[in-house]
């Protein structure tokens, strides 16, 4: 059982903490590299830091880098005509920003909590992308987990209830903390796994299609009934991971874990 190694990224700058030793490294887009393959990424990137609140990129302006979220939330959002704004996803610790081949930001995308990026310098990585069949690989993969995880979010915003679509949320935000704190996440026992939510309430009412209100009241009635229990602000305790994921109205035995 191999455990993913935890370290400090306080001080991070170029090079400073090796492919190998990334507490991300089993789930971004360098998963299935090898020792050369990690060597040529190591020689290409970089950290960026932002702050809650601070732009990454604006919907329609040049990237020169693409990168893999390290730890904290990022936020996709569209912006209509007439100013109106409307949030279309998230990036989460190991999800890839960025898309090989298209050199300007297909959204707004903004930090909404401290975020740290690891960065690929654009054409390197593009380089790397067309000689390298395993990372190729690992991004369609998660390419195709993006797409099953836009049908499930349909699914969500279309049919679920309130209730049912907080508990959805944590649903995820559970089963990728127990795929980033191990090689293999179905060693990891989800009965009493504990999550920190990495919104504001107001991020994840827009993010839900809820009120803030709405969003408040739901998560005490889940706390009230002992689906969860909380730990200050953001600390969220599931002591019956079957139990949430019943009150998220998926089915247990044909849910997409993302």
């Amino acid at each position: 059982m191999t455990q993913v190694k935890t370290i400090s990224l306080d001080s991070c700058h170029p090079m400073q903490v090796p492919c190998a030793d990334c507490p991300i490294r089993y789930r971004a887009v360098c998963a299935s590299c090898e020792a050369g393959d990690l060597d040529r990424l190591d020689a290409s990137k970089y950290y960026r830091r932002y702050q809650a609140g601070q732009t990454v990129a604006l919907a329609g302006e040049r990237m020169e880098f693409v990168a893999s979220v390290v730890s904290g939330v990022a936020g996709l959002s569209q912006t209509m005509e007439d100013g109106r704004t409307q949030m279309v996803g998230l990036l989460l610790p190991s999800d890839f920003l960025g898309r090989p081949g298209r050199a300007v930001a297909a959204y707004d995308v903004t930090a909404l909590s401290d975020l740290l990026l690891c960065c690929f310098r654009r054409k390197p990585f593009e380089d790397l992308l067309r000689s390298n069949p395993r990372i190729s690989g690992r991004l369609l993969d998660m390419t195709l987990d993006d797409l099953d995880a836009a049908r499930e979010w349909l699914l969500l915003l279309g049919r679920k209830s309130a209730r049912e679509k907080i508990a959805s949320f944590l649903v995820i935000l559970a089963r990728r903390t127990a795929a980033l704190r191990q090689a293999d996440p179905a060693e990891v026992p989800m009965d009493g796994i504990d999550i920190e939510l990495p919104l504001t309430r107001e991020a994840m009412a827009d993010y839900l299609g809820l009120t803030l209100e709405t969003v408040s009241r739901q998560i005490s009635a889940l706390r009230r009934d002992e689906v969860i229990r909380l730990s200050g602000k953001r600390q969220v305790i599931v002591p019956d991971f079957a139990r949430l994921v019943a009150e998220s109205g998926d089915d247990a035995d044909g849910g997409l874990p993302i």
